[in-house]
């Protein structure tokens, strides 16, 4: 408790030091940053603290921490004396107080909600608080060696002598905010998630705040609403703008696919046919093929799954087989997945900073940070400051998860070029205005975080393509269907109240698109055939095909699976149609909708660039030590996740106030879109049962009903403690001992044994573990034969070559525990002879080196 207190009037303190700066940096949204200001705070105050630890300019300490808080608050009270920004903002208050007087209903609803969803998300944590299984040993390897690494950049627990190769900002975030609060990492690891569930919400609040609270995004579309009452009018206001955004954190972290409302059927016997032999057949569920909803259920049926780890296959959607039948798994996360998984991964410590930069593309898009930047090849219509914002949040996208950099850039820059048309129009100029802010930005993020990219061992191998692995439709609706529904509902209706479209643009743009990535894919491949045949021939000979045939049957099987295609082509002809008509300001037959400046464009580009993560891919994907494109389909689908939740959620709300004809439509109105408004019901009303499905059921199944068998607790230490006290007593004893490095027994990935434990739980660099992780991270070859040599050190009677691996790998503590004399032979003899059991307790025993 005293822990979750501590994050919370930390985080909440960081909030309230950062709004002045936030609300000079947002001039052109209604909340001037107010939801965004804890993440923002949060990452002026890692990168300032960050960059002077690795410049040498700051310790690794609370002093090097109290340095960063009193920059960042130089930098707000710096805000409230400048005033320059201010003009960028007409209309605006006279200042911070004032705004923050005139604004507390927000204030309120943003300080409750960010409040619900830390302490809701740290109850669920505190019920399973459990860090194993997975990757989270890596992860909680990552915070600990981070908190007691003496320099910057900090080290590699299980690699010793290196520094971390890997995007890592998040876990530098999580042991600051540990190393200030004194809370230990088996502890941070949980707060942490509840933080970035609190903050995802609060930011997700703020997005979708600002994008319905701008005057002009829905006027009124029928003339006889011009005679509500201002009674009438001020209450839809209120509910407008407190409760409407409110959709965003509900479908962009509870809303999920529809796989668990699947299990729910399948569970029940829906679509199988019993026979009176005790056999069942379905030809649903086999035409489906989603592994363990193929199987028959078991009996007697029930509603509520119960199968080990049920919710685990919603992850595991997307089914690929290659040409001869067998089956390559892929991972298709969704944010609710991963809170309810709790592995602290980098796509989830990035979300609330993706989110960020998509606020920074909206500031942008609505006229934030107009000024002139002159260039040496050009004129950049953006201010300095602007610029250095942008900056800061890809570089730091970059450094938080490395795949988000690339969906950020393209809406920060896509927003501006929308922007620009909105100013001047369609021409080849907006080509140069995106160039002019996409390269400086990217090398201006690149130079601020460059001592991350000295350190940085990247194993990607560039594009593949994608010949066998299209998606099929039907995995498609089921991955996406919750999201798809409130999209199509809100382009049709775009579409039936007249926006202006050019469908020639939408249908020849969507088309474009579709046979450049084709092209793309037969390019690469045709130059890995003559480049790179050691790639293509084992997959060849693996399908036992030649070119042509591989290819033929490669284009047969995407016929048969065209249902993704036209599905995707369907959501992105009229979105492109609307957009390129962002320009144009003539008045609709039916409404006022594209009157400047008009969210509903920034809302369409969201949903441009998740469509085309989704297609993406199908054709082509980024090719690393996995072979295939299970990495790519995660890292996209997830990021589309945020951008098309966003947008599903804007697209709910248009058509709720469309639609909304209890009290607020006239009676020829309510006659004309009667039906619509059923249709919509209903549709919102299988959309909400569908998507909460899932949550609703998994988290009763993944916290045994909320009755944790030890009781609750934030501590995974405890769980330690608790299976092996004998190990948790010398854990405790190294954590207090000098510095230095520890050789324990190495194990594979997911060991599901421990392997990696004493690194993990003590802070102290090992020589190697997870050595499959460590080849991920940087090349296979630095690791030389540490395998072997502690395999050696522990099982040879020979104390000379014993000695020559503990000075070799600078060894200062020789671990003997239950998992080493199980893993190795141990001869003990000769440590004992030469080594000085620095610590005994059962059959635990550390021995220091002299």
């Amino acid at each position: 408790m005293l822990s979750f207190l501590s994050w919370y009037i930390l985080i909440t303190f960081l909030g309230w030091l950062t709004f002045p700066l936030a609300y000079q940096l947002f001039p052109a949204l209604t909340d001037r940053g107010y939801t965004l200001s804890r993440a923002f705070g949060l990452l002026v105050w890692g990168y300032i603290f960050w960059l002077f630890a690795s410049l040498g300019i700051a310790q690794n300490d609370i002093g090097g921490l109290l340095l960063g808080l009193v920059i960042l608050g130089g930098l707000s009270a710096w805000s409230i004396v400048n005033r320059k920004s201010e003009t960028l903002a007409p209309g605006a208050s006279a200042g911070v107080v004032n705004w923050l007087d005139s604004n507390r209903r927000l204030i309120i609803t943003t300080e409750l909600l960010f409040l619900t969803a830390f302490v809701l998300m740290a109850f669920f944590r505190a019920a399973n608080p459990e860090i194993v299984g997975t990757e989270k040993p890596m992860e909680l390897m990552f915070i600990n060696g981070i908190m007691n690494s003496p320099t910057f950049p900090p080290r590699d627990l299980w690699l010793s002598g290196y520094s971390i190769s890997y995007y890592h900002f998040g876990y530098v975030m999580t042991s600051m905010l540990a190393l200030f609060t004194g809370v230990p990492a088996t502890i941070a690891f949980n707060l942490m998630i509840a933080l970035i569930f609190g903050l995802s919400a609060v930011v997700a609040y703020g997005i979708l705040y600002n994008l319905l609270a701008n005057p002009q995004t829905h006027q009124a579309t029928d003339h006889s609403e011009a005679k509500r009452s201002g009674r009438n009018k001020k209450q839809i206001a209120n509910l407008s703008s407190f409760l409407f955004p409110l959709f965003g954190p509900l479908f962009l972290l509870l809303i999920s696919n529809v796989e668990g409302f699947l299990e729910v059927l399948h569970r029940k016997g829906f679509f199988w046919q019993f026979n009176a032999d005790g056999s069942a057949s379905s030809r649903f569920w086999t035409w489906l093929d989603m592994k363990e909803l193929s199987e028959v259920p078991a009996q007697p049926l029930q509603w509520i799954p119960e199968r080990f780890w049920w919710w685990w296959r919603a992850s595991r959607v997307i089914q690929d087989y290659d040409l001869n039948g067998t089956f390559r798994e892929t991972i298709d996360e969704f944010p609710f997945f991963s809170y309810l998984l709790g592995d602290l991964h980098p796509h989830v410590l990035a979300m609330p900073f993706t989110l960020l930069a998509i606020a920074v593309a909206l500031n942008l898009f609505l006229g934030g940070w107009r000024g002139n930047m002159d260039l040496f090849f050009g004129q950049l219509r953006i201010s300095r400051t602007g610029f250095l914002v942008i900056a800061l949040v890809l570089g730091g996208l970059a450094f938080l998860n490395t795949w988000d950099i690339l969906v950020a850039a393209a809406l920060i820059v896509f927003s501006y070029g929308l922007a620009r048309v909105r100013e001047a129009g369609w021409s080849w100029e907006r080509v140069e205005d995106v160039l002019l802010l996409g390269i400086p930005a990217a090398i201006t993020a690149f130079v601020m975080y460059l001592p991350f990219y000295i350190g940085f061992d990247s194993q990607a191998g560039g594009l593949t393509p994608n010949f066998m692995y299209p998606t099929r439709g039907a995995h498609l609706w089921v991955m996406w269907g919750t999201l798809f529904i409130p999209l199509f509902a809100f382009l049709i209706y775009l579409w039936r109240s007249g926006t202006p479209a050019h469908w020639r643009a939408g249908i020849f743009g969507t088309l474009g698109i579709l046979l450049t990535l084709l092209a793309v894919m037969f390019l690469i491949g045709l130059l890995a055939l003559r480049l790179k045949p050691d790639l293509v021939d084992p997959i060849l000979q693996s399908q036992g095909l030649d070119v042509s045939a591989f290819i033929t049957n490669s284009m047969i099987r995407r016929l048969t699976y065209i249902g993704s295609l036209i599905t995707l082509m369907a959501l992105m002809i009229p979105t492109f149609s609307f957009l390129a008509k962002a320009n144009d300001d003539s008045e609709t037959t039916d409404n006022s909708i594209v009157n400047q400046p008009s969210s509903i464009f920034f809302v369409l580009l969201l949903i441009s660039l998740g469509s085309l993560l989704i297609l993406g891919p199908d054709f082509i994907y980024l090719r690393d030590n996995f072979g295939y494109r299970i990495n790519s389909v995660f890292k996209f689908y997830y990021q589309a996740w945020i951008l098309l939740s966003l947008a599903s959620a804007y697209g709910i709300v248009v058509l709720l106030r469309r639609f909304d004809n209890r009290t607020h439509h006239s009676s020829s109105f309510r006659a004309r879109h009667g039906g619509a408004n059923i249709v919509f019901s209903v549709l919102f009303t299988i959309v909400l049962i569908v998507g909460l499905t899932y949550p609703a059921l998994s988290i009763f199944s993944k916290t045994n009903n909320f009755k944790p068998p030890f009781g609750y607790t934030l501590d995974d230490f405890d769980r330690v403690q608790r299976e092996n006290p004998e190990e948790a007593a010398a854990i405790q004893w190294l954590r207090s001992a000098p510095d230095g490095v520890i050789v324990e027994a190495v194990g594979g990935s997911y060991s599901s044994q421990g392997h990696g434990r004493i690194s993990i739980y003590t802070g102290l660099p090992t020589v190697l573990e997870w050595p499959g992780h460590e080849g991920q991270w940087r090349e296979q070859a630095l690791q030389g034969s540490r395998q072997q040599d502690i395999e050696t050190l522990y099982s040879t009677t020979d104390w000379v070559t014993a000695q020559d691996i503990i000075n070799r790998y600078n060894i200062r503590y020789v671990f003997v525990g239950n998992l080493e004399r199980s893993s190795y032979r141990v001869s003990e003899d000769k440590f004992n002879s030469f080594l000085k059991p620095a610590f005994q307790q059962g059959i635990v025993t550390v021995y220091e080196v002299p």
